[in-house]
């Protein structure tokens, strides 16, 4: 049993309780489109099959990607196939920016950083979501894990203002997940034994989550900033 899997089996108050991290980045990108101005143009940068599109209905939404992390994805959505690298667009473009847990899949991610500077407008707002503490996934375009650390050098670097980086969840979330990750393991009709073995225990732990006040254990990090 995998993760996506799981997307549309849970009711939602589990789905939530158990797909925290999931939960968590569209509760951001949710509340990132409704405090950007209506009509604004928006750049979703790694945009894949454009699953935030929906939030974007006020907006002016802009769908980027290279089309290449995953071959079962249909990309025909998008607004332009394009390197992140180097994006298509003239300085100051867009009102707003998000890269959703995309970084780790480009191969410079300073670069990337700095070309969703370059394609914002001066006080245009961006979102930027990344993995942590993560398995490998669309190998083999998979190339690194961020701290709080070097993303607030990233976006210093990139000339970003009012910088917040946030852990979504800390040591007993993660050990949770790790739990139901290794249900996986078992092959076939075996995946229940794996449940059975690790599910109470991923089910309980997250409940210990006020004993890790640092969150240096994390899934990974939401930040926004200002252009």
């Amino acid at each position: 049993m995998t993760y996506s899997g799981l997307q549309n089996l849970l009711p939602g108050p589990v789905r939530r309780y158990v797909l925290h991290f999931e939960c968590a980045i569209e509760d951001a990108v949710r509340g990132f489109a409704a405090d950007v101005p209506t009509g604004s143009l928006v750049l979703d940068a790694g945009a894949g099959e454009g699953q935030y599109a929906d939030y974007f209905k006020q907006h002016r939404y802009t769908g980027v990607d290279l089309g290449i992390g995953d071959a079962a994805w249909n990309y025909g959505q998008l607004s332009a196939i394009a390197n992140l690298e180097l994006l298509p667009f003239a300085d100051g473009t867009f009102d707003a920016s998000l890269n959703v847990v995309t970084l780790e899949h480009v191969q410079k991610p300073a670069r990337v950083i700095e070309e969703m500077g370059r394609t914002l407008r001066p006080g245009g707002r961006f979102l930027l979501i990344v993995p942590h503490e993560w398995e490998e996934h669309q190998q083999p375009h998979d190339y690194f894990r961020y701290t709080r650390y070097g993303l607030r050098y990233l976006l210093e670097s990139a000339g970003f203002r009012e910088i917040r980086i946030e852990p979504v969840g800390g040591f007993f979330r993660l050990l949770s997940r790790r739990l139901f990750n290794a249900a996986q393991f078992f092959p076939g009709p075996f995946v229940l034994i794996g449940l059975l073995l690790f599910a109470p225990a991923a089910l309980l732990v997250p409940l210990l989550e006020p004993l890790d006040r640092r969150q240096n254990f994390t899934l990974g990090f939401i930040c926004t900033a200002i252009r």
